[in-house]
């Protein structure tokens, strides 16, 4: 049955922002095509029979009394196989076909499907007719990128018996097999659904995430690690590396779908992005990594309406594949782009500003985009698991951590990588601050690393960790008096310092073994610093040596290029490179240290 559609006309034009009066009828976040050539925009505010209308396309060239039609639905994303690989924009227009369709620079109003509407996929059922069926049942599974298991599921809202399921090569519009609900209507179901963006899809149950996303990063994996179905930000000033940061995550984590969303940022940077990810292996299948990732590509000379329908078609197209059972890493880079828009539409919308003209409800946006990720039963009847992470890059000028964005962020988020102008101004990079940053998922994961990396690893950690702050309590006595002014055990301890930052939280992506460091060579590697520094004092204990000697020791050099080790000669190398350690330190000599007699 055709809709009624919702007819009404231009009043008022105020750069995204369009007011269209006779409007009875439409609802929140109905979808409108506005102007003679249907521009994609959205409802966000109702006031009798005025709507004030997002628009997520260019609006110069529209005057008022253009008409407006409301399509009658939400803003909604076709979900279905031939999403991998490719890149769209904040609407889900799958920009390569765009291109072919109007050339390099986007037209106003073109419109393309957003998946392949001939490909033919091959559906194998998991599933016989006559079962009965409840939302988020798998009903059979299609090849994706030829190594992907695509799951075509029933849609979260619907339910009954399953009366008819086909097997074959089918387009994503043919109906692969029908259900019949509990009031005897039959619905037909294709290899796509439809899902709207601003509501989150159902899960059975959330649960505590209990195991780390895994990224090679030293300093994230050892340090601040973050959970599968965690939060995390990276905030930084510019030209700190949040968005290298966030690349190497995609390129490495262990997650089985990668979604990039590109929210405000420079087009280069996307470029640099469609240029590596083709080029980079996938260390799981051998192949691209692209072909396990989507790019939604909202750049700063688009639209500004545009970047926040993005962060919600990326968490969407996210939750879809999680609902398959799958783990699921997001990258948000950067959602204070994404706040900047949602300021001036408040501006636009004449709405009580909050601090620093942000809208008043800032903080609660920023909480239900982030509530979306966690770890979850799902739902269907195979008790499956998925996860998604979500993790946001947020741009406070000037790198003032103090501004609302972010502070809104931290609010909501559980792990923080704070970046710094100046590590990165020194070529340290990840340039995470170890001072700075924190996660709260430590306890939770802690069985896992102590499991997989090091029994010891607990306690490693924090005995780096205090190292690095005795070093920074020690940096100002040093600037005022000197090294020399300090105690030996105090010297030792600066260096073991820098020997931390240098050869263990340094890491170069541009190197094919350092780029990516497993859990076990971390374990390890932060070990053997550990055990230089603790048979150091022990020695000190024994002989009065000198400092100077300490650092002439050949072992130091091989603790720099341990990092370097090829994967599979960490067992080898490492237990030699441990024997060095005791074998070197005890073989510096020097006075005996003179025991003083007690008074009885």
């Amino acid at each position: 049955m055709k809709k009624n559609l919702i007819k009404g006309t231009i009043v008022k034009i105020s750069g995204p922002l369009v007011t269209a009066d006779n409007m009875s009828g439409a609802k929140m976040f109905d979808v409108i095509q506005v102007g003679h050539q249907n521009l994609v925009g959205e409802i966000i505010e109702l006031k009798e029979d005025t709507a004030s209308i997002q628009v997520y396309e260019e609006t110069s060239g529209l005057k008022p009394g253009d008409p407006v039609v409301s399509t009658g639905e939400a803003l909604s994303l076709t979900l279905g196989p031939g999403m991998l690989n490719s890149i769209y924009d904040g609407i889900q227009r799958p920009l390569d076909v765009v291109r072919d369709q109007v050339g390099a620079f986007i037209t106003r109003g073109v419109q393309a499907d957003p998946l392949n509407i001939e490909t033919q996929w091959e559906f194998t059922p998991v599933i016989e007719a006559g079962s009965q069926v409840n939302g988020g049942d798998i009903l059979g599974t299609v090849k994706e990128q030829g190594i992907f298991d695509h799951k075509i599921m029933v849609s979260p809202t619907l339910s009954g018996t399953l009366k008819t399921i086909e097997t074959g090569s089918f387009t994503v519009r043919e109906t692969i097999a029908t259900i019949v609900d509990a009031d005897g209507t039959e619905h037909a179901v294709t290899l796509a659904q439809r899902w709207p963006i601003r509501r989150p899809r159902p899960v059975r149950e959330k649960l505590i995430p209990t195991i780390p996303l895994l990224t090679g990063q030293r300093v994230i994996d050892t340090f601040f690690p973050i959970a599968k179905g965690g939060t995390a930000a990276i905030p930084g000033p510019f030209g700190s590396g949040k968005s290298v940061t966030q690349q190497q995550l995609a390129k490495w984590s262990d997650a089985d779908i990668i979604v990039y969303i590109g929210c405000g940022e420079r087009g280069n940077e996307m470029t640099d992005v469609l240029l590596e990810f083709p080029e980079l292996e996938d260390p799981r299948t051998g192949q691209a990594l692209m072909k396990r990732t989507i790019l939604i590509a909202n750049t700063s000379n688009m639209p500004v309406a545009a970047r926040e329908a993005s962060v919600y078609t990326g968490m969407t197209m996210a939750e879809y594949y999680r609902d398959m059972g799958y783990s699921v890493a997001l990258m948000a880079d950067s959602t204070s782009r994404w706040a900047e828009a949602l300021r001036e539409m408040s501006g636009r919308l004449e709405e009580m500003p909050g601090d620093e003209g942000y809208p008043a409800y800032l903080g609660s946006r920023t909480a239900q985009f982030y509530e979306r990720a966690g770890i979850a039963r799902l739902l269907g009847s195979d008790d499956r698991v998925g996860s998604l992470t979500a993790i946001g890059a947020v741009s406070p000028p000037g790198g003032d951590l103090s501004e609302p964005v972010t502070q809104n962020t931290l609010s909501v988020v559980k792990v923080f990588w704070g970046l710094e102008e100046r590590l990165a101004y020194r070529r340290h990079y990840p340039a995470i601050n170890w001072l700075t940053s924190y996660t709260l998922y430590g306890e939770q994961l802690a069985p896992f690393f102590q499991k997989e990396a090091s029994e010891q690893w607990a306690i490693m950690r924090t005995r780096a960790m205090e190292i690095l702050q005795k070093e920074a309590a020690l940096e100002e006595i040093v600037r005022l008096v000197g090294v020399e002014a300090l105690s030996k055990e105090e010297q030792i301890l600066l260096h073991v310092a820098r020997i931390i930052r240098e050869d263990f939280l340094q890491q170069n992506a541009f190197d094919k073994v350092d780029t990516y460091t497993s859990l076990k060579k971390q374990g390890r590697l932060l070990s053997s610093i550990i055990r230089l520094y603790d048979l150091a004092l022990a020695r000190l204990k024994e002989v009065e040596l000198e400092v100077a000697d300490f650092l002439g020791l050949s072992v130091l050099s091989e603790i720099a290029q341990a990092k370097f080790i090829p994967e599979e000669e960490v067992q080898k190398k490492y237990d030699e490179l441990d024997k060095k350690i005791a074998t070197d330190v005890q073989s510096l000599t020097g006075d005996p240290v003179k025991k003083e007699a007690v008074a009885a």
